[in-house]
């Protein structure tokens, strides 16, 4: 066990017992140091602050400070519900405003969520469609628990987040499963950070913080766009119909030394079992970094469907880029391509010979928002 993990091993101890945990302290262990930067305020103390002279100002409320706008005002269409974690809203847990909305509502019913962690597991259910999750930033506002798939009975439940609602979207906050990060092969350590099993959902400007599983692409058609993906190994799996535009693809696998053809680590695994089924992930203009050696893609299920197309990909990838999930007769029946891509990671003359070059007419298929039926539902979501 590496360091991080002993480190991130204790944290969540503490976390299950007690909750009395400092959000930096978990920050500093978990995330990349250029969203730590960001994620903590300005103002904590870490040794070399300037002193301040002492504000004789008295205030009646800690919310004093707190913007009366936060919050407009209901409409026909739309109500809001004002989440704050330090008593200034209506509600200081997003399950409970969660729990607030009228069921079956046909309104869009925005929950907005003021700058803090969140140290909660929800669940957004099947009866409270329309549903936005809307927090000040994905380096700002962050949802966070730390099952695992051992803790919760299976890696499906093990989601910080877990939407079964259609109509869901998000915009500029974090989903985040803090539990200690497994080494290959570990088992029961798999810890998904949001499970997506609704229709219709779309992501803006949000970010995803994990390891092994991160990212649920669960079943239904997803968008995602300008979005920050992190984790080790398939950490954005399901058999959902997705588009991901503009994302940045985040590996915190292990490095590995120069030379060595270990793999540790895989972007997708697409979970497709028949031909009949209409899924797949599309990435497009998205980057790929971070560390380790990875695959873009295993084939979870033997018609497995994933396409990059004008990626840019570090040296991470590994030359084959694909594995069959070990078994060859799946070789035939994955579709797994590529298109315009760029950087050291994009070399295809060493690629799995059941990957795919794909011309120009097979990348027209997965090129847009067309490939989830983004013109029947998705431009409602940019109002």
């Amino acid at each position: 066990m590496n360091l991080l993990s002993i480190v991130l091993a204790i944290l969540v101890a503490i976390l299950s017992s007690t909750f009395l945990i400092n959000p930096n302290t978990l920050l500093t262990t978990f995330l990349p140091p250029n969203i730590v930067t960001k994620f903590i305020p300005y103002n904590i103390d870490r040794g070399h602050r300037h002193r301040k002279r002492p504000d004789h100002r008295k205030k009646v409320s800690i919310c004093d400070d707190f913007p009366k706008d936060f919050a407009p005002p209901d409409t026909n269409t739309t109500s809001y519900f004002c989440v704050d974690r330090n008593g200034c809203c209506n509600f200081t847990s997003v399950q409970s405003a969660v729990d607030a909305v009228p069921n079956l509502s046909l309104k869009r019913n925005i929950v907005l969520i003021n700058s803090g962690i969140y140290y909660e597991k929800v669940t957004v259910p099947k009866t409270k469609p329309n549903i936005t999750f809307q927090g000040q930033g994905y380096t700002s506002t962050a949802i966070a628990w730390n099952d695992t798939a051992k803790s919760a009975n299976g890696t499906f439940y093990s989601g910080s987040v877990q939407v079964f609602a259609s109509n869901f979207m998000a915009k500029n906050i974090s989903f985040m499963n803090v539990a200690p990060i497994p080494s290959p092969g570990d088992v029961g350590a798999q810890a998904v950070a949001i499970r997506i099993s609704g229709d219709q959902s779309a992501f803006f400007g949000c970010g995803f913080f994990g390891a092994q599983d991160t990212l649920h692409d669960d079943r239904g058609r997803h968008y995602f766009k300008d979005c920050y993906i992190q984790g080790s190994i398939d950490f954005i799996f399901g058999n959902a119909r997705s588009f991901y535009e503009n994302c940045q693809l985040i590996s915190m696998a292990n490095p590995v030394a120069p030379g060595s053809k270990a793999i540790n680590g895989a972007v997708t695994a697409h979970g497709r079992a028949s031909k009949d089924e209409n899924s797949g992930f599309a990435f497009v203009n998205c980057t790929i970094g971070g560390t380790g050696r990875i695959w873009l893609g295993r084939a979870w299920r033997p018609f497995s469907r994933v396409v990059f197309l004008f990626a840019s990909m570090t040296d991470i990838i590994a030359p084959e880029g694909w594995n069959d999930f070990n078994d060859p007769t799946r070789d035939q029946t994955v579709f797994y391509g590529e298109y315009n891509c760029t950087g050291a990671g994009s070399d295809m003359t060493m690629r799995a010979p059941y990957v795919q070059r794909l011309n120009d007419t097979q990348a027209s298929l997965f090129l847009n928002t067309s490939f989830i039926d983004g013109d029947q539902w998705l431009q409602s979501y940019n109002n």
